[in-house]
């Protein structure tokens, strides 16, 4: 048996002095008094007073590489940089090579997790304009969701023929993910740059070629496809102020269209690309202050629903460039729940909300089995954070693949100390402990 013993407890909107016991894979009990003097006896002890407790986080977008594109990342390293940054459940992409786009190529995906992932996991099926019946076999348990690129972001994913669109809307009786971005207006966008420019547009610019009106133009079409269907879609890493129009602000429970933020969108502006570059190049792009404290503001009034990474590396090689030739996509699985207690810690939202938006929220809403809460009965997934102890992030901390992060230099005011996967100790005092122990996440259907 572990015993957790005087911690901060931060679980289901409350923060309370408590101890946990956990024994074997799961949380046995939880104790708000003080703990029976044999259990103490019978249990290894980790003492936590002074520091937080809560499950730990699910990411429901990460891009781990592989197979295919393992230069720059695979399962085995970035799920060990997820759990030392307290994320202890993800759902990984597919845009890899070859895309997860049949169910044999989600088979082989899942093989290649077992015994590897340092973290718990699950994958998603990739749309194409001609998949529709591989879709409509996936029903099962252990699959997280169906997922569309209405913009063309990596690879060779766009679904943009209309009639297929729709059949996936009306057809698929499972979670549907959309990244939303129009084709025609980015091209558009591009086009005019071009004419500026040339084909070295400055990285400045991306934001306006990949603009607030492709992102809402999209995302409300997929809205109005999920509408006219009755379809369950969640809109991933909405970045504009317009966009927050699209969502109701009511409890998630309430809803059948939710919505994800990024940590990326979250934090950065557009003055950043100034000082980072193509280091902040992402799809959708980061882009102005205003849009940036609209989607705070979101969070909070519950039109958005989760908060996520779209943790996806590239090495600084693939990185270079301007708003054209620069890759899309970076490292900050490893960080983002840092990232969002800095952010409680300047009263952008509290502590119960990041747990809520990281760890709650993405367990209720894509019904992950038995994670994302300290309740007795779950799977002992829990993260130790020490809130008194600035943490710099260097290149000798950063556990990435690519071996860089946007935030470095950057100093948190909170350290991860002991991550806890399935009851064990997988990440302690700023080292990995022990194998790979991730397993397949398992959802309700």
């Amino acid at each position: 048996m572990l015993l957790i013993r005087n911690a901060t407890i931060i679980n289901e909107g409350v923060s309370y002095k408590g101890n946990v016991l956990i024994k074997n894979d799961r949380i046995d009990k939880i104790y708000t008094q003080e703990v029976p003097e044999e259990i103490c006896n019978l249990s290894q002890i980790i003492e936590a007073d002074g520091f937080y407790l809560i499950p730990g986080v699910i990411d429901d977008q990460v891009h781990f590489r592989e197979p295919g594109l393992t230069h720059k990342g695979d399962i085995c390293s970035e799920s060990r940089a997820a759990i030392a940054g307290g994320v202890t459940s993800y759902m990984e992409m597919p845009n890899t090579n070859p895309q997860t786009t049949t169910l044999d190529e989600w088979d082989k995906k899942n093989e290649f997790a077992h015994g590897k992932s340092f973290a718990n996991y699950a994958f998603y099926l990739g749309a194409t304009n001609d998949n529709l019946a591989e879709l409509k076999k996936a029903d099962s348990k252990n699959l997280c969701g169906i997922k569309i690129f209405m913009g063309a972001s990596t690879g060779n994913m766009l679904v943009d023929n209309k009639k297929a669109l729709q059949a996936i809307f009306a057809e698929i009786d499972m979670l549907i993910a959309t990244h939303c971005e129009k084709e025609s207006i980015i091209r558009n966008n591009i086009q005019k740059y071009t004419k500026e420019f040339g084909e070295d547009i400055p990285i400045k610019y991306h934001p306006l070629i990949r603009s607030a009106e492709a992102c809402y133009e999209s995302s409300a079409e997929a809205i109005e496809l999920a509408d006219r269907y009755g379809a369950r879609l969640h809109v991933l890493h909405l970045s504009t102020a317009k966009e927050m129009q699209l969502f109701d602000a009511k409890p998630l429970s309430e809803k059948k269209i939710t919505a994800e933020a990024c940590v990326h969108h979250l934090w950065f502006t557009d003055d950043d690309y100034e000082r980072l570059g193509s280091r902040i190049k992402w799809n959708p792009a980061i882009k102005t202050e205003r849009d940036r404290n609209e989607l705070r503001k979101a969070l909070l009034e519950n039109k958005l629903d989760v908060v996520a990474s779209d943790h996806a590396p590239h090495t600084l090689k693939e990185k270079e460039g301007g708003a054209l030739k620069a890759a899309s996509g970076g490292p900050l699985v490893q960080h983002s729940l840092q990232m969002m207690l800095q952010l409680a810690s300047q009263n952008v939202l509290s502590k119960e909300q990041v747990v809520e938006k990281m760890c709650h929220a993405p367990a209720k809403l894509f019904g992950v089995k038995d994670r994302g809460f300290i309740r007795e009965g779950y799977f002992a997934d829990m993260v130790m954070v020490n809130p008194n102890k600035p943490y710099t992030i260097t290149t000798d901390n950063i556990l990435y693949k690519c071996g860089w992060s946007p935030l470095e230099g950057e100093t948190f005011s909170s350290s991860i100390q002991t991550t806890i996967l399935n009851g064990k100790i997988a990440f302690h005092n700023g080292e990995v402990v022990g194998e790979p122990s991730g397993e397949m996440l398992e959802f309700r259907r």
